[in-house]
């Protein structure tokens, strides 16, 4: 199992990352939630990881913390619930918001989820709520640390942000018209997706 990984972060294509670790290039797939806390390009960083090992693929998943880690684990370990659909979840609601969710067996936040249905989201509920409990006494993750916008194309970010959605299940042209409803210039991709994702929920 590959649990953390240090190195220089080579290139970044939401929801997919290369980090490069001694001349080796690392595929990963993160949440969006890492995303907005990751460095520019060519800066070190660390993350720590989750390998799944599939008959057609090894897929690594990276987190900006082992508490974003662990609730991709619990979340997997559910019926119906794989990384695709558990990386859905952690990008639309950070972990705290997560578990506060859960705790007030909220469902309208968790059907906002692309592939999240209302029988799914009280069955998630339901099978959620007793994990959580050792969750409430664990430390919270940092505050969100969103690199500043930096001076790309707007329409590039713009399109990296809705490829970024429609990775995580969301429709193109749903995609497409959250974006275009986030009334700023000059946002980076990563700016552009939280936005985006808060409009939507």
């Amino acid at each position: 199992m590959i649990g953390r990984l240090r190195g220089t972060l080579a290139e970044k294509q939401p929801p997919h990352l290369i980090v490069d670790v001694g001349g080796i290039g690392y595929e990963l797939e993160v949440p969006m939630t890492t995303l907005y806390r990751l460095p520019a390009v060519g800066e070190p960083l660390t993350l720590h990881t989750h390998l799944v090992v599939r008959e057609d693929a090894h897929l690594l998943y990276g987190f900006s913390s082992k508490r974003e880690r662990e609730l991709f684990r619990e979340l997997i370990r559910l019926n119906g619930v794989g990384p695709k659909l558990a990386l859905a979840l952690m990008s639309a609601l950070e972990v705290d918001e997560l578990v506060r969710c859960v705790q007030a067996e909220d469902t309208s936040a968790l059907t906002k989820v692309p592939g999240v249905g209302k029988k799914t989201a009280e069955r998630l509920l339901v099978e959620l709520k007793d994990r959580f409990k050792v969750w409430e006494s664990m430390p919270s993750i940092a505050p969100l640390v969103v690199e500043p916008a930096r001076a790309a194309a707007v329409s590039s970010a713009q399109s990296d942000a809705v490829s970024a959605l429609v990775a995580l299940g969301f429709k193109p042209a749903e995609a497409s018209r959250a974006v275009s409803l986030v009334d700023e210039d000059d946002l980076s991709s990563e700016e552009l997706i939280r936005r985006a994702l808060k409009g939507m929920a």
